[in-house]
């Protein structure tokens, strides 16, 4: 089975956690998830999330900023996700969505009300335990 490398980042701010909700046309379309992306030949899951946060949300971060949080590992049918999922709280910019996808900034105690993938669920309890 193929191993797909994504690293994600959990945005936090005052007890919120900035979700995005995948767009039309895209697997599991429209369940939210925490922003990131595939990890690219030859990048580390930091230079990865600094390059997706900038091509998806227009905001800065830098390797500093970023703290490993928990991590995902999930079997789908086509292939085996495992994702590192970092904690942020320092950025540089406003958050919006740069490839048309929605955002929300959602409470840590509300996050069962956001439909999300399977390799989400369990890392939302080290969301709830900050």
């Amino acid at each position: 089975m193929k191993l797909v490398l994504v690293a994600a980042v959990a945005l936090v701010k005052d007890r919120r956690v900035l979700l995005a909700q995948r767009p039309a046309g895209k697997s599991l379309a429209g369940l939210w998830e925490f922003p990131g992306g595939k990890i690219e030949p030859g990048e580390s899951p930091e230079v990865a999330l600094i390059r997706e946060l900038d091509e998806e949300l227009g905001i800065t971060a830098s390797a500093q900023s970023l703290s490993p949080l928990a991590f995902a590992s999930h079997s789908y049918p086509d292939f085996h996700l495992l994702m590192p999922l970092y904690l942020c709280r320092d950025w540089q910019g406003t958050p919006h969505g740069r490839e048309g996808q929605a955002i929300e900034w959602a409470d840590i105690n509300s996050l069962d009300d956001y439909p999300m993938p399977p390799a989400d669920l369990p890392l939302l309890p080290s969301l709830r335990a900050l």
